[in-house]
């Protein structure tokens, strides 16, 4: 019977197999790295888009608020005459707001006065979840740069749920 050795050899491979194989990892952590960096710029796009309109929903202190009775809807923007809530303000004829965050016509909403213009935003629950839509399409897109990309499938799978139910919620609200 042959003897036979519990050690084995290491096998030796060519300069030419070392060097395909260290370029394959190369890439593959060049790849992760870039996939990495579209859905950071993904993620920081959304909040930069939402921020724009969530500042003046959520940050509403030493700002002008008040009541919008929404009139006249054309395009993108509805109309409507402002209030002022206890005098913090002057009246305004005409203001107008986003159509999407806008409720039927006739009815009230909360809104706070971007300085310097005509331009209304929501404030409450409905407004600042309406401002963060931009970033819930951020999360959905870049779930799927993380998982395509990067295989990072449980990671993605959260950021995917966690910008559907950020959509889901601000469409429920409004």
């Amino acid at each position: 019977m042959p003897r036979s050795s519990t050690r084995t050899r290491p096998v030796r491979r060519s300069r030419i197999r070392r060097a395909g194989e260290s370029a394959y990892g190369a890439l593959l952590v060049a790849r992760t790295g870039l996939m990495g960096l579209l859905a950071m710029l993904l993620l920081v796009a959304g909040v930069w888009t939402s921020w724009h309109t969530a500042q003046y929903a959520m940050l509403t202190k030493g700002r002008e608020r008040g009541m919008m009775t929404v009139s006249a809807c054309a395009g993108e923007r509805c109309t409507g005459p402002y209030v002022p809530a206890a005098g913090e303000g002057r009246r305004l004829a005409k203001v107008s707001i986003a159509q999407a965050a806008a409720p039927d016509k006739g009815a009230r909403v909360e809104v706070t006065v971007k300085p310097g213009t005509t331009h209304v935003v929501r404030t409450g629950a409905a407004g600042i979840l309406h401002a963060w839509v931009p970033f819930a399409g951020s999360l959905l897109l870049a779930a799927l740069v993380v998982a395509g990309g990067m295989r990072l499938r449980r990671t993605a799978w959260v950021m995917g749920l966690l910008g559907a139910v950020l959509l889901g919620a601000a469409f429920t609200a409004l």
